[in-house]
């Protein structure tokens, strides 16, 4: 691996936007590390003009530059460090914002796979230790690089033949820097994976504690814990053993140049080769030599953790999204309702869920239900409609333009799903409803959440519409969290409702109270029906039975139910009792 390979070259796409405020830092670092330079050049001058020569004049005005240089540049370095820090964080922020944007564009398919401690390590974790690396580093990098430059051009500059003597441990200096820097960043990259591990563990048994306690498995889920920390520990152990190889044993080599400086510098000395003052100035500048040496040794050491995040980074980034916008889509202001799906077939691969070749049509404010059994790929219509999928075949159309040439904005504001477990925010009922329209008046909410039949929850919250529902709602029941959701649904008056499983939770007089708030908000609108419900399929004015990706029946609800076939018979235990 190259020093500034790909993924190094996309992160340096995210400083370019912040080249004109860098240059103030830069100019800056310049003048510090040039101020800094100085000062083993005076020590020359010190020991050969002012001591040597008895010149007390000389030294007075030598010792006052020895107090002021380095309080000037400790001032230029706390400018140049903290408007550097502002900015990095700024760069470090854009890069976090794209991750989070690129989330965004991701499918539901992606978060079913990708545990989510997984993700919030990457956004957070990872993207933090780039920007530890760049607040610290990157600068540094900088200014020792100048350092380094300036004080080899010295050492050459006060005695050649000394400067070339010392550099005999170089080559095996960098070499066991390289080796092992390797080594270091495949430690990183395990010790990154052990931390997603436990977040993701964590996340996965704090939201199930319920079950974690009901099933008695404290202990296990205890042991499982204690499992995944030893892992990290081992793999920490084991990045920080590289870390102190790759950075310090580099440097062990280097302090082997001073001891051939003092035993060479000495002779040259004796023998009248050089003055003494030129040789403490060597030495001064070898001291500081080692400075920028192990510190860039270390900042490259950073570069492999850093690399190694980066490269976490960019597997989220380089993620496919299910779902694409075209560079122009076209906008659709206002909207009917009329649904039509021309041939659609979308296949997960799993042999359940899927759609095979189906054609449907549903006029504008039409109530339709579509029932079937598991799997058989109803919501995957829900899916298909709001665009969170794209048929792989076919197409999906809304008024009769295709939906994969509208903007995805429009295409979510005129067609709203409801979904069986809905998310809610930990915040009041009133801004949970609002999410779906966050200008909407008081009045509106109250509206929407009486049309949702949550009108008698109010009555019993502490807050009423301000009562916090805790994360994901936890403090409201399940049928009470689906009605809030409904209620967001309706604040947002879509042209197309789209209600999957919306009402599972509910008992029959509460869906009674729901059919009656979206008969009077949705009237005149589009609204599909996915549920498993026989009363429910009874409300609809037209319903469609899908069988293992097919379509196998589609009418109205009476007639299908009189008819005998695949309706009757998905809900013939029902019918029978």
């Amino acid at each position: 691996m190259t020093l500034i390979d790909d993924h190094l070259r996309r992160a340096l796409a995210y400083v370019r936007p912040y080249a004109g405020a860098l240059v103030p830092v830069v100019v800056v670092s310049l003048l510090s590390t040039g101020l800094s330079l100085v000062l083993p050049f005076l020590s020359k001058v010190l020991v050969d003009d002012a001591i040597l020569g008895r010149d007390l004049q000389l030294l007075l005005r030598i010792v006052g530059l020895f107090v002021a240089i380095p309080l000037v540049s400790f001032g230029l370095n706390v400018f140049s460090g903290m408007r550097y820090t502002r900015v990095s964080a700024d760069i470090l922020f854009d890069m976090r914002l794209d991750l989070y944007r690129h989330l965004q564009r991701l499918s539901p398919r992606y978060y079913a796979r990708t545990p989510l401690g997984d993700i919030v390590t990457r956004i957070n974790g990872d993207i933090g230790e780039i920007q530890r690396v760049v607040s610290e580093a990157a600068l540094s990098w900088f200014g020792q690089v100048i350092a380094l430059i300036g004080t080899v051009g010295m050492l050459i500059y006060l005695d050649w033949q000394l400067f070339l003597a010392s550099l005999v441990v170089m080559p095996p200096s960098l070499f066991t820097l390289i080796r092992y820097r390797r080594e270091l960043e495949a430690r990183v990259t395990r010790l990154r994976e052990r931390s997603s591990e436990i977040g993701s563990f964590l996340i996965e048994t704090l939201q199930g504690m319920r079950t974690v306690v009901g099933a008695n498995a404290q202990n296990r889920e205890v042991d499982r814990f204690r499992t995944r920390n030893d892992a990290f520990i081992e793999a920490l152990l084991s990045m920080r053993l590289y870390t102190y190889v790759a950075g310090g044993l580099p440097g062990l080599l280097l302090t082997g140049g001073t001891a051939l400086v003092f035993l060479y510098g000495g002779y040259r000395v004796i023998e009248g080769m050089m003055t003494l003052g030129t040789l403490v100035a060597f030495m001064a500048y070898q001291a500081r030599l080692m400075t920028p040496v192990q510190g860039l040794m270390g900042i490259y050491t950073n570069l492999a953790t850093a690399r190694a995040s980066l490269v976490r980074v960019h597997e989220v980034l380089d993620a496919p999204p299910d779902v694409q916008e075209i560079p122009s889509p076209n906008r659709m202001h206002e909207c009917r309702g009329e649904i039509r799906l021309v041939g659609v077939t979308f296949d997960f691969g799993r042999g359940v869920d899927g759609l095979t070749g189906v054609d449907l049509d549903i006029p504008a404010g039409q109530v339709i239900a579509i029932v079937g059994a598991s799997g058989s790929g109803k919501s995957t219509l829900a899916d298909l409609l709001e665009r969170h999928l794209d048929p792989q075949e076919g197409s999906v159309l809304l008024d009769g333009v295709d939906v994969s040439t509208l903007s995805l904005e429009d295409v979510r504001r005129h067609i709203s799903v409801v979904p069986q477990d809905p998310f809610i925010f930990h915040s009041s009922v009133a801004d949970n409803v609002r999410y779906a329209d966050p200008e909407a008046s008081d009045t509106a909410v109250l509206e929407a959440i009486e049309g949702a039949g949550l009108g008698m929850l109010l009555e019993r919250l502490p807050d009423g519409v301000d009562t916090v529902v805790g994360e994901r709602g936890r403090q409201l029941s399940a049928g009470e969290r689906q009605r809030l959701a409904i209620a967001r649904a309706f604040l947002a008056e879509p042209a197309v409702l789209v209600m999957d499983e919306a009402t599972g939770a509910l008992d029959p007089s509460s869906e009674a109270a729901v059919l009656d708030g979206y008969e009077r908000v949705m009237k005149g609108r589009t609204t599909i029906l996915i549920t498993h419900r026989l009363d429910l399929a009874r409300q609809a004015d037209r319903v469609v039975v899908v069988d293992r990706g097919r379509i196998v029946e589609d009418g109205p609800p009476e007639t299908l139910e009189a008819k005998g076939g695949a309706f009757r018979e998905l809900f013939l235990d029902v019918l029978a009792g």
